[in-house]
């Protein structure tokens, strides 16, 4: 009940629902699952598992059984054998986390069936149509990390990132905007192979005197960068770099380098629909060398006459992939449309090859954005919108699948009517996850999916909670997921305390003695 103490008293029903059958033992009579009288349907059920394909590793799908009745019994088995039975007085169903593991273990790689009985008014079982599931060979990274926010976010208030143990419902804090003071935190990022490395953006204020820009983590030591200040490489092609703070940030893989895009960028506000939207006015890109504290680019990714953002490497380090789109007035912003570029880059000499179209708009008659590319170097996963380059405050945003190989691209069957944006790829790049706001148009979630070697993405599933109603209230919305097989390399005190440490003298100098040691964080 950790999240339900945090956001707010229960209600009566909840409370029900899901601690009277841990709190009294009622007689459980044996239910003859095959003599009941049958429906011939399925149930329904809230949040609907029927036809998901789940990590091995997963913590229990509870669910609520939305059919009327006095009594509920799930049965939970393979194609040879019953494995799991629950009863309970109420339509939340919910199972022992030890024994869904023990199950999900036994049974990887192969399907389930969920059989549901409900006691009808008159004494009666009914039993419906089973559900059908399938437990994946591959697991997902274990953590998740995700920052939560309002659904109206205009003040910068309540800002936290929180870190997820996916094989339990286990949530921890891992930075919080109130312990400085309310500025704002923004994206947060992981390198890939190298677990002892992250960074959070923040932005701080006068009145509050917190860090405005890149906190980094990196081999036990906790440095804060501003690529404002930092010094030109003088062996860098000639390219401009806005003077705005990074904003989207990508790690290369040998874990050195940051691609980071600098990004001029506006709120504002429809007076109809999806009240919110981003204009970016100008963006450039650069990458920082965290060993010399200096920045570099070239004027292929850092035109005056083009918008370029969102960085992503491809996993071997060779290709910087970005999206591309030729800067408009404010008042035509929906004529904005990015493409996907890349271009090849030598981490070792420092060297750019030439600039390459993956896909254009003007072939897709969309706008592209956040690219993210497989682990295994195989697909680009990115969005598609009518314009511009927020697709979270788009109902237009679905989510696209380009093969490497052949340059072909599709719109995945697990879109809905609602926007899908922000997503990342497990490690073994066999699952997504992404936020959408298919439940009710307004508050974003993170859902899961399985994609095969082929590339099929399959019917997604909402990130589990112990309550299975906890989705009917919590009005908080998920952005930015990011999974790692790692926990965080350091905790909420050691990264808030770097944030709100006043400014070096020398403004340019980012070696700042910020280890954990150094502050008396352990």
């Amino acid at each position: 009940m950790k999240k339900l103490a945090r956001y707010g008293l229960p209600t009566a029903g909840v409370l029900t629902a899901l601690t009277l059958a841990a709190l009294f033992a009622w007689p459980r009579e044996p239910v003859d699952f095959e003599a009941a009288l049958t429906v011939g349907r399925r149930p329904q059920i809230r949040p609907d598992y029927h036809d998901v394909v789940i990590p091995p590793n997963i913590a229990p799908l509870g669910f609520i059984v939305e059919e009327a009745g006095t009594d509920y019994r799930v049965r939970v088995r393979s194609a040879e054998d019953a494995l799991l039975e629950v009863a309970s007085r109420t339509a939340a169903i919910g199972f022992s986390q030890a024994a869904w593991r023990r199950l999900l273990s036994e049974q990887q790689g192969n399907g389930l069936w969920l059989d549901v009985c409900v006691r009808r008014e008159d004494g009666r079982w009914t039993r419906f149509d089973p559900i059908a599931m399938r437990i994946a060979e591959a697991p997902v990274d274990r953590y998740l990390f995700y920052r939560l926010i309002k659904p109206i976010h205009i003040l910068r208030r309540h800002i936290n990132i929180f870190q997820r143990d996916l094989e339990s419902y286990d949530e921890s804090l891992a930075l919080s905007n109130r312990s400085f003071e309310g500025g704002c935190i923004n994206c947060h990022a992981f390198a890939p192979n190298h677990p002892d490395r992250m960074i959070v953006h923040s932005r701080g204020s006068e009145q509050t005197g917190a860090w405005s820009g890149m906190t980094v983590v990196r081999d036990g030591r906790i440095t804060r960068v501003d690529t404002r200040q930092l010094v030109r490489d003088p062996e860098s092609d000639r390219g401009r770099i806005t003077k705005e703070m990074a904003a989207y940030t990508a790690w290369h893989p040998h874990g050195r380098l940051l691609a980071f895009s600098a990004n001029k960028i506006s709120q504002f506000f429809h007076a109809v629909g999806e009240v919110r939207d981003v204009f970016d006015s100008e963006s450039d890109l650069a990458i920082c060398d965290l060993d010399t504290n200096t920045v570099t680019t070239t004027p292929s990714i850092s035109r005056p006459d083009r918008l370029e953002t969102f960085p992503a490497w491809s996993p071997d380090g060779r290709y910087l992939y970005f999206c591309s789109a030729e800067p408009l007035p404010v008042d035509r912003y929906r004529e904005i449309r990015y493409d996907l570029m890349r271009i090849e880059f030598d981490a070792d000499t420092g060297r750019w090859g030439e600039l390459e179209e993956v896909l254009r708009a003007r072939e897709t008659g969309l706008s592209i954005t956040e690219p993210r590319i497989s682990p295994d170097g195989r697909w680009v996963l990115f969005c598609m919108s009518d314009y511009g380059a927020f697709p979270v405050f788009q109902s237009s945003s679905d989510l696209y699948l380009l093969d490497l190989n052949t340059r072909d691209y599709r719109r995945l069957d697990i879109n809905s009517e609602q926007a899908e944006s922000w997503h990342c790829w497990s490690s073994n790049s066999r699952w997504i996850a992404f936020v959408s706001k298919r439940r009710d148009g307004m508050f974003a979630r993170i859902y899961f999916s399985h994609v095969d070697e082929a590339g099929r993405a399959h019917k997604p599933f909402v990130l589990p909670q112990e309550d299975p109603s906890f989705y009917d209230r919590f009005i908080e919305t998920y952005t930015v997921p990011e999974l790692s097989r790692t926990p965080a390399p350091a905790g909420p005190r050691a990264l808030s305390r770097a944030i709100r440490q006043p400014p070096p003298d020398d403004d340019a100098r980012q070696d700042r003695d910020t280890s954990m040691e150094s502050m008396g964080i352990q």
